[in-house]
């Protein structure tokens, strides 16, 4: 069996299979099963959705390391935002790489799905005038 071992940092935020968990103080973890889980930078807070890419971001999260309750939600939500996206002004390459991450998704491969997401998100904060675009979703 792989482990993965993390390094945490005072404050880091970790969210493990919905569950938040706020690091005091630096600590070495190691992972050594299957777990939905993301950390740092990887995580998005709501009030940060705030362009289209965002906001599939954030549902797509939602859909993986969300409350069990709220993930089938999330999925839903993923769905239309992308649904939008790929309807509006937004680059061929932008819609490719989304509908992409939406076909990880689906198959339950949300961490890809993301990795993803956040390729668009980084076109969006690289070319402000193409977000105006897209932001009329």
């Amino acid at each position: 069996m792989t482990t993965l071992v993390l390094e945490m940092r005072q404050g880091d935020l970790l969210i493990v299979n919905g569950a938040p968990i706020r690091f005091r103080n630096r600590a070495r973890i190691e992972l050594a099963g299957r777990a939905r889980f993301l950390f740092g930078k990887q995580i998005l807070t709501a009030e940060a959705a705030t362009t289209p890419a965002r906001r599939i971001y954030f549902a797509l999260q939602t859909a993986y390391v969300g409350p069990e309750p709220e993930r089938a939600g999330g999925m839903e939500l993923a769905r239309g935002l992308v649904e939008d996206f790929l309807g509006s002004d937004a680059s061929e390459a932008a819609k490719a790489l989304i509908q992409k991450a939406m076909s990880f998704a689906e198959a339950d491969d949300s961490y890809q799905a993301l990795k993803l997401v956040r390729r668009v998100m980084q076109q969006e904060d690289a070319n402000p005038s193409a977000l105006v675009l897209m932001d009329a979703l």
